[in-house]
C-alpha cells in the first residue's frame, strides 16, 4: 500500500504525541507528584490546590480516554480501516480542544491569587503547535477517501 506524505504527517507526530502523553499525562495520572518531579506537571505552590485538581483531572481523563483513543485511531488509520479514521478524528478533536482549554486557563489565571506560573511560554511553545497539527489533521482525515 502506497502511503502519501499526509499519512506520514499524521502518523509520525501522532506517535510522538502519544509517547509524550504517556509520559507527561499518564504517569502523573497515577502519581501526580512524580509528574511534578519530572517537570511535566505544576506544583500546588505554583498553580494552587484547585489548579492541581484540574491538572490531575486532565491527566486522569487523558489516561483513561484520550491515550487509548489516540492509540486506537493511529493503529486503525495506519491499517486503512474506516473505524480507524473515525477514531483518529475523535482523538484529533480532543487534541485540538485540550490545548485551547489549557492555554485559556493559563491566560485567565494570570492574576489569580496563588497562581505563580513564572514562565507560561513553555505552554505556548508546546500546545500551540499541537493544536495547529490537530486542526490540520482533522482537515486531512475529513478529506480522505
Amino acid at each position: 500500500m502506497q502511503r502519501g506524505a499526509g499519512v506520514w504527517m499524521l502518523q509520525g507526530p501522532g506517535w510522538l504525541l502519544l509517547l509524550y502523553l504517556v509520559i507527561a499525562q499518564g504517569i502523573p495520572a497515577i502519581d501526580y507528584e512524580r509528574g511534578v518531579a519530572m517537570g511535566t506537571q505544576e506544583s500546588a505552590e505554583t498553580i494552587t490546590e484547585v489548579g492541581v485538581a484540574f491538572w490531575r483531572g486532565f491527566a486522569v481523563g487523558d489516561l483513561l480516554v484520550y491515550i487509548p483513543l489516540l492509540a486506537a485511531g493511529l493503529i486503525g488509520h495506519w491499517m486503512a480501516r474506516s473505524w480507524g479514521r473515525i477514531t483518529l478524528a475523535a482523538a484529533l478533536g480532543i487534541t485540538l480542544y485540550w490545548p485551547v482549554v489549557s492555554l485559556a486557563a493559563v491566560v485567565a489565571a494570570r492574576q489569580a491569587d496563588g497562581w505563580n506560573l513564572t514562565n507560561e511560554s513553555v505552554y505556548w511553545v508546546v500546545l500551540l503547535p499541537i493544536a495547529m497539527w490537530a486542526a490540520w489533521g482533522l482537515w486531512w482525515v475529513a478529506r480522505e477517501h
